[in-house]
C-alpha cells in the first residue's frame, strides 16, 4: 500500500526513538515523500526480512542488503522493518487500521 504520512504521524510511529538524537531527521525523512507500506507472512518472516534489510547503518550493512544499496544514511536508510512479532502487531495496526 503506497501512502504519505505527515511529520505528525511519522512522530507518533517512532515515538519509540524520540530520545535519540537522529529522531527529527527520521521523522522528517519518513514523511518527505510517500513510502510504501507492506505485511510479510512466512516462517520466520521477521528475521528473514531483517537480514535481507541489512544494518541500519548502510556503510556497516552487508553487500547485497538493501540498505547497503539504497541506504543514504543511518537515519535515512531506506528502509524500515519490524525487529519483534509485538512490534510487528503494533506497526500493522498503525498503516492497516
Amino acid at each position: 500500500k503506497k501512502v504519505k504520512i505527515t511529520k505528525e504521524e511519522a512522530s507518533t510511529f517512532y515515538k519509540v526513538h524520540q530520545t535519540k538524537p537522529f529522531y527529527s531527521d527520521l521523522c522528517n525523512y519518513l514523511s518527505s515523500g510517500p513510502i510504501v507500506v507492506m505485511i510479510l507472512e512466512g516462517e520466520s518472516a521477521i528475521s528473514k526480512n531483517r537480514e535481507l534489510m541489512g544494518s541500519t547503518d548502510p556503510k556497516k550493512a552487508k553487500e547485497e542488503t538493501l540498505r547497503k544499496m539504497y541506504g543514504i544514511s543511518i537515519d535515512k536508510n531506506s528502509v524500515h522493518g519490524s525487529d519483534s512479532f509485538e512490534n510487528a502487531k503494533t506497526e500493522i495496526d498503525f498503516f492497516f487500521k
